[in-house]
């Protein structure tokens, strides 16, 4: 796994859970929300993207629970 904080030279396992954690949360809120240069995503979208950089961008782990969420979430009420 290759999850990369840059400047602090820590990546993969070595960064903090709450980091991993943030990572995806925080992605998933920017994707999820209205920008003043466009409108939130849709969901299967935002799905898309958190599977297609898990293991990069993303700790596989917590991508694989937040898909999980996203999966439960039919009705897409997580967005804003």
């Amino acid at each position: 796994m290759r999850v990369d904080v840059g400047e602090y030279g820590k990546s993969g396992d070595d960064l903090p859970i709450w980091a991993r954690i943030i990572a995806v949360a925080d992605s998933y809120d920017a994707m999820t929300s209205n920008r003043s240069y466009r409108k939130y995503m849709p969901q299967d979208a935002v799905r898309e993207e958190l599977v297609k950089n898990s293991g990069t961008q993303f700790d596989p782990d917590i991508a694989e629970q937040m898909i999980a969420i996203i999966d439960e979430d039919k009705d897409y009420i997580l967005h804003e």
